[in-house]
C-alpha cells in the first residue's frame, strides 16, 4: 500500500466498510461469479483509484458503486500484474499452477 493510504487502510471506519461490503457480495469474487465460477474474494478493491487528492473523499474511498471484491489473480489482472505461478490452499500446502 502506498504511504498516504496506510491510516486509511488501517482505519476501523474502512475495515468495517471492507467486510459489510464482503458480506454483501457473499464473500465470493465478483469478476470470477460473472464467469460462473465460485471463488473466494480476498481483496476489496477501489474501481476509482485512491490518490493523495482523493484519499479523504468518502464518494470514492468508502462509496459501495466504487468497490468490488475481488480474489488475488484477478485483482492481479485488473492492475495488468503478472497473476502468481502458485496458490496456497487452505492448509498451507503450495501448489504450482499448471503442473
Amino acid at each position: 500500500m502506498k504511504q498516504y493510504a496506510e491510516k486509511f487502510y488501517k482505519s476501523k471506519t474502512w475495515q468495517s466498510t471492507r467486510e459489510a461490503y464482503s458480506k454483501s457480495v457473499g464473500y465470493l469474487c465478483e469478476d470470477c461469479l460473472k464467469q460462473g465460477m465460485f471463488t473466494a474474494g480476498e481483496i476489496v478493491h477501489h474501481i476509482r483509484p485512491i490518490t493523495r487528492d482523493n484519499i479523504n473523499n468518502p464518494d470514492i474511498t468508502l462509496n459501495w458503486d466504487n468497490l468490488r471484491l475481488l480474489c488475488r489473480p484477478c485483482h492481479e489482472r485488473t492492475h495488468r500484474r503478472t497473476p502468481r505461478r502458485y496458490t496456497i490452499d487452505e492448509l498451507g500446502h503450495v501448489h504450482i499452477i499448471g503442473e
